[in-house]
């Protein structure tokens, strides 16, 4: 008897290690809606139709892209689920598309939602759901403030960070200078404003000699250009949409107005800008770019543009591969698969807004050599880097160091 006893006292041990081997196992697993052991629910607002439709691409890439994680076995062996809507770039269809994410697909997160506009619509909602809003597609910088905002985070260079690099630049190169800023009169044109004159520091007031504002619903900004000329002022930072860029561009070769001409990066397409304005009228325009373009020739035999390049052959072959909007979904695409991956089994959206925010020098596939993602608890904005470029014959050319442009803290 005492030997069979034995062996039952044994046997019962046995199972209650395995047991408890077993519960630690699912302990170390944790979920909250819209992650499962085979799955993850990605949420997405994009404007496929409308006045911003040519940003549909973005959500077409990353779509793309995710099919291709899937095809190569997922994330952690789950399967990203891409749920995808548009919003038709409407504020209120933004909030209607959010709500559907949130409360009938119960996503984990929504990810790289397009606009400042639509983005603002839901940034209070996301935040008292307690829902990362992660990587949102818009320059703005009111996207980096974990403290008020803990679950929403940017992801390109902020417009302050961008117009900082360009008065460091200034301050650098050309100390004495005589500075007419033409911008937007409205919340991006203030943020780019906001940023240049932080980046001059004490030397804003003497330097910039006029700052000229125009409204969206003006027909043509000539007038202003004529009025900037007047002040005698010899560089211009031109904080302006593409339609009022290229008008710009034209007038100052027309009035014979040839300052040092700095132009935001959200005008800075050969396309719909230069092209339009006459590539005689925009030599020497220096921008700034963070991404590799995967037309420039320089990169023709470079490892990273061969590998989107393979992922487009397989994955999205219609894509048009002239679109930066598609380099842009592919790297930030990169991004989230880095922060879910860190998640390990603990898909919970605190621990997803925790890994995005402890990136340290992430290099991706297609950004600039340099350019490296960066984030932390107090410092929601994943790229503040960039590099300048001049405008030469019919393309941009890269000039000078990566520069920092952070505006955290």
């Amino acid at each position: 008897m005492p030997a069979v006893t034995g062996k039952l006292a044994a046997a019962s041990l046995a199972l209650a290690l395995i047991a408890a081997s077993a519960s630690t196992a699912s302990a170390q697993k944790k979920y909250d809606t819209g992650a499962t052991d085979t799955e993850i629910k990605v949420g997405n607002i994009m404007p496929y139709s409308g006045p911003a439709s040519a940003y549909g691409v973005i959500g077409k890439t990353e779509e793309a892209y995710f099919r291709m994680i899937n095809a190569e076995g997922g994330i952690n062996g789950r399967k990203i689920n891409f749920i995808s809507y548009d919003d038709g770039y409407s504020p209120p269809k933004t909030v209607e598309q959010a709500r559907k994410l949130v409360e009938s697909d119960e996503v984990l997160l929504i990810f790289n939602s397009l606009g400042t506009p639509p983005n603002s619509a839901i940034h209070k909602y996301m935040n008292s759901k307690k829902v990362p809003q992660l990587f949102v597609a818009t320059g703005a910088t009111k996207w980096n403030d974990p403290k008020e905002f803990p679950w929403t985070m940017g992801w390109q260079p902020n417009y302050q960070s961008e117009s900082i690099i360009y008065a460091k630049y200034i301050l650098k190169n050309h100390p004495n200078a005589k500075i007419a800023v033409l911008y937007q009169n409205d919340d991006y044109g203030k943020d780019y404003l906001k940023g240049f004159k932080d980046g001059l520091g004490s030397k804003a007031a003497s330097m910039i000699v006029v700052e000229e504002s125009y409204e969206v619903s003006e027909p043509t900004i000539d007038s202003h250009i004529v009025k900037l000329k007047a002040t005698g002022a010899d560089v211009f930072f031109n904080i302006s949409t593409p339609k009022f860029a290229a008008q710009a561009i034209k007038k100052n070769a027309e009035i014979g107005w040839k300052p040092l001409h700095f132009l935001n990066n959200v005008s800075a397409q050969i396309g719909s800008v230069i092209k339009p304005a006459g590539f005689e009228n925009a030599q020497d325009i220096i921008s700034s770019i963070y991404l590799k373009d995967p037309t420039d020739p320089q990169w023709k035999d470079d490892a990273a543009v061969k590998a989107w390049n393979g992922f487009l052959d397989k994955y999205y072959p219609e894509a048009n591969r002239a679109d930066f909007n598609v380099m842009y979904a592919y790297i930030v695409s990169q991004g989230l698969v880095r922060v879910l991956k860190a998640c390990g089994d603990d898909l919970t959206r605190q621990n997803v807004m925790k890994q995005a925010a402890s990136l340290k020098d992430v290099e991706l596939i297609g950004l600039l050599p340099g350019v490296k993602i960066n984030t932390s608890p107090s410092d929601f904005a994943p790229i503040s880097q960039l590099q300048l470029m001049r405008f030469k014959g019919e393309s941009w050319e890269r000039f000078g160091d990566v520069i920092n442009g952070d505006v955290s803290g």
